[in-house]
């Protein structure tokens, strides 16, 4: 009976020290909305015309908590700013060629796909739809190919934390994305770096990052091409519980790029609402919207691959 105790309050303790930093989930309330208009910037950095964004935040595999509140989140800089419309959309036919063609820049918003395949228009036709497999696989294609060439052509993306998975396994998405996600370790506080402090998509921080709780992502496939301008990153050796061995001490977990005429930003931060309490943070993401959106014009150049 001691040695049933004794196990039992190890595993609590496990338990414990594993989950001990999630945050708890909340539903959005009057006064949440209320406190986002309040932290949200009154001004853009860049003036300009208002310009249509489509949100998709449909998901087929893991469910996002904070998805909702991004959504919410982006009205609010929107018409605070007066720099761009939101249109949120869970719908498939969002990536036709002609609806696509309405809107300056997509967001994807944690719209991750199931695994192990992480085909999130294969996903869709099969949710909504009777066809058969090979005409699913045939129309997932075009739907990828649509949404690559509208990027190509010039259409912004604004990538949100989970939603780096959207094509997963697909090297020609990871290429456009800047990188396909790999694991993160379990949530835990950590303290977010500018790559460049003098750079005008992170002035926001004034050279100080940030420090919340979140998931550390680390990435794979095009990712290693560095074929992106690094905009923050977390330093390796001060996270608990990797799963393998890291190959550098730091990891990007935001990025800027350019793909053909189109413009791409990825944030990894964040799986929590609660990141968006940060006045700093919410300034970070209009300003990321304003460069995929072509408003503010600022180095995309990539880095390249280490030696």
């Amino acid at each position: 009976m001691q040695m049933r105790s004794k196990l039992s309050f190890i595993l609590l303790l496990t338990s414990f020290t594993l989950f001990s930093q999630n945050l708890d989930s909340f539903e959005i309330t009057d006064e949440w909305i209320s406190k986002m208009e309040a932290l949200a910037p009154s001004e853009p950095r860049i003036k300009a015309t208002p310009k249509k964004v489509l949100v998709f935040s449909q998901h087929t595999g893991f469910y996002h908590w904070t998805a909702p509140h991004n959504v919410e989140m982006l009205k609010i800089l929107g018409r605070k700013s007066g720099v761009f419309e939101v249109t949120n959309s869970y719908d498939i036919d969002s990536f036709d060629k002609a609806n696509l063609a309405k809107y300056d820049a997509v967001v994807f918003n944690n719209c991750n796909p199931k695994g192990p395949k992480r085909d999130l228009f294969w996903d869709l036709l099969q949710k909504n739809s009777n066809l058969p497999d090979d005409k699913m696989e045939s129309l997932a294609r075009e739907y990828e190919h649509n949404f690559t060439e509208y990027i190509a052509n010039g259409g912004g993306l604004m990538i949100l934390h989970g939603a780096i998975t959207v094509q997963n396994n697909s090297m020609e998405f990871s290429e456009l994305t800047g990188g396909s996600f790999d694991y993160h370790p379990k949530q835990q506080k950590m303290h977010v770096k500018e790559v460049d402090e003098n750079h005008p998509l992170v002035a926001a921080f004034s050279g100080n990052g940030f420090t919340h709780i979140d998931e550390p992502y680390f990435f794979k496939n095009a990712y290693f091409n560095y074929n992106f301008r690094p905009l923050l990153y977390i330093e390796v050796d001060q996270l608990e519980g990797l799963k393998k061995e890291a190959t550098d001490k730091i990891t990007y977990v935001s990025w800027i790029k350019r793909h053909g005429k189109g413009r791409v930003f990825y944030t990894s931060p964040s799986h929590n609402a609660q990141t968006l309490d940060n006045p700093e943070f919410l300034q970070f993401l209009l300003d990321g919207m304003q460069y995929v959106l072509g408003d503010l014009k600022c180095d995309d150049s990539p880095i390249g691959k280490k030696n």
